[in-house]
């Protein structure tokens, strides 16, 4: 073989080790928002798990607020069987409100306040939140590296062709504003 071959040769190898290194990066940086949103899922059924004994407790004390009451189960079930990413942020969202409106109408009734399992119940809920809350950030994080790496040069030369497609962040949306304002309670 000439010398030429092997230059040309030497060229392709170099040329396919470093399209397999891209793609590579790639899956990795795919696998990672898998990853990172099955942890989201985790917190999100610890928190659907929950939510049936809250209401259950709120239920004993606050018989005729069943209008609250049937909104966040009608929630958490539509939190339950949303399929994607985007149709479970809208649930999510939803089901946000509805426990933001229990909470809320707990205010008005003391004695479940002092309702000592009401109270674990918050807890748990409180902590089940913040862990969602850090996993949507890791989430978002990895959302955010994925959705870079597919679109840098050169990455962005094969990422369409591999079936790499932009990542939906798990974002608040519209539902940002409401969710940042304290729900008033009125007596």
């Amino acid at each position: 073989m000439s010398t030429t071959a092997w230059v040309v040769l030497g060229l392709v190898v170099v040329l396919i080790v470093w399209a397999i290194s891209i793609y590579n990066r790639l899956v990795a940086m795919r696998q990672r928002v898998n990853q990172s949103f099955a942890d989201v899922d985790v917190q999100l059924k610890q928190r659907h798990d929950l939510i049936p004994n809250l209401v259950e407790t709120v239920k004993g004390y606050a018989t005729h607020e069943r209008g609250t009451l049937e909104a966040v189960v009608k929630a958490r079930n539509a939190a339950m069987a949303a399929p994607g990413v985007e149709q479970k942020v809208a649930a999510e969202n939803m089901l946000t409100g509805a426990l933001r409106q229990l909470f809320a109408l707990a205010e008005s009734y003391p004695d479940l306040k002092a309702n000592t399992n009401f109270q674990q119940l918050q807890s748990e809920l409180a902590d089940i939140e913040n862990k969602l809350a850090a996993a949507r950030r890791f989430f978002n994080n990895a959302v955010q590296e994925y959705n870079t790496g597919i679109q840098q040069f050169p990455a962005a030369l094969f990422a369409s062709t591999f079936g790499f497609h932009q990542q939906q962040f798990f974002d608040l949306g519209e539902q940002r504003a409401q969710l940042d304002q304290a729900p008033s309670v009125k007596f």
